[in-house]
């Protein structure tokens, strides 16, 4: 009762500062607004500078919540993988989902030639990319499916989402050698990841996909903690392991894939968050680390994001290398403070 109760305080300070870092990460950037003005906009209210407003209400709130959902999504992703196949070095795209969703951008940005004319103009924007990185990811996801069903080694489905990875990963290149170095520099730049591109359609659409992803991680729960156990033993408790893998995969594939389809591949984030969390809270009842990994997933990203933008500068750094210069040594430092690590 006592740990329980340490548990939800943990989650209450957790939510306040995460709403700290909102405010600050929405206050922040190449243009000062003041705090005040920040949330006179957010709550409808006039304020005296209407570029401000344009900015706050177009471009760094919808900047801000995508973080949240990009930082918890793969957060989430990478704790149900490391679960699923007992490997700490498990990611959420370890099934080769980011693969696949850049081999679909791959195609468009650097095979659009092929297509020439009109055609390969028409091919060229924003939500084609999107499209394509999710047809990507999608295609990678039944392949790993159709795997899943008839694979009873939970391995050999790790195993095999790798083979895949390096499959698409292959394809990237040699996409890449017959490219134009104006082709390899807007895929390069995809690449970095980026928060801050998404209208309120295209942030419609991922709320949408990771709300669903969620539900499935959290229906996952109890199979996740049962998994804990070993899969023989779970089998001996009545767990059905092909159709709570199914589950676990579809939830990552959701999350991991539609948040590669709009903000691009972001590294760290999934593989690091969870081993934060386990190492702060020292449980693996997922009905804990869940909903703890998604605070800390949020509150992380929105932190680098904030970084990255280099307040009251025109300047913005690609996220995916403020996640790892920011995270990797955190990670390490608490590994090295506890000695071993909790799984």
């Amino acid at each position: 009762m006592q740990q329980s109760r340490s548990y939800r305080n943990q989650y209450i300070y957790l939510s306040l500062i995460l709403l700290l870092f909102f405010f600050v990460n929405i206050g922040l950037g190449s243009v000062s607004i003041p705090l005040k003005s920040v949330f006179s906009s957010l709550l409808g209210g006039n304020i005296e500078n209407d570029s401000w407003q344009y900015i706050v209400q177009n471009y760094r709130l919808p900047k801000a919540i995508t973080a949240i959902i990009v930082g918890s999504g793969l957060g989430i992703s990478g704790l149900l993988m490391q679960t699923l196949f007992r490997n700490p070095l498990a990611g959420p795209f370890v099934l080769g989902i980011s693969s696949g969703a850049s081999l679909g951008v791959a195609l468009i940005i650097m095979g659009a030639s092929i297509f020439g004319g009109l055609v390969g103009t028409m091919l060229m924007t924003p939500w084609s990319l999107v499209i394509a990185a999710s047809l990507g990811s999608l295609l990678v996801l039944m392949a790993v499916v159709a795997v899943s069903i008839r694979v009873r080694d939970t391995m050999a489905i790790l195993i095999i989402g790798l083979m895949f990875g390096s499959i698409t990963a292959a394809i990237v290149s040699i996409l890449s050698y017959f490219s134009s170095a104006e082709q390899l520099q807007q895929y390069i730049f995809w690449g970095f990841g980026s928060l801050g591109n998404l209208s309120w359609n295209q942030l419609g659409v991922l709320t949408l996909v990771y709300v669903i992803g969620l539900i499935f991680g959290i229906y996952s729960i109890k199979q996740l903690n049962t998994l804990l156990l070993g899969e023989n033993y779970a089998k001996s408790l009545g767990l059905n392991i092909q159709r709570s893998r199914l589950f676990i995969i579809i939830a990552t594939s959701l999350l991991a894939g539609t948040i590669t389809a709009f903000a691009g591949p972001i590294a760290f984030i999934g593989l690091a968050i969870p081993h934060l969390t386990r190492q702060i809270f020292k449980t693996s009842n997922h009905k804990v680390l869940l909903p703890a990994v998604f605070l800390y997933g949020a509150i992380v990203m929105l932190i680098c994001d904030s970084i990255a933008q280099l307040p009251m500068s025109n300047y913005m750094l690609p996220i995916n290398a403020i996640t790892s210069i920011i995270g990797a040594p955190v990670v390490i430092w608490l590994l090295v403070r506890q000695r071993k690590m909790m799984f």
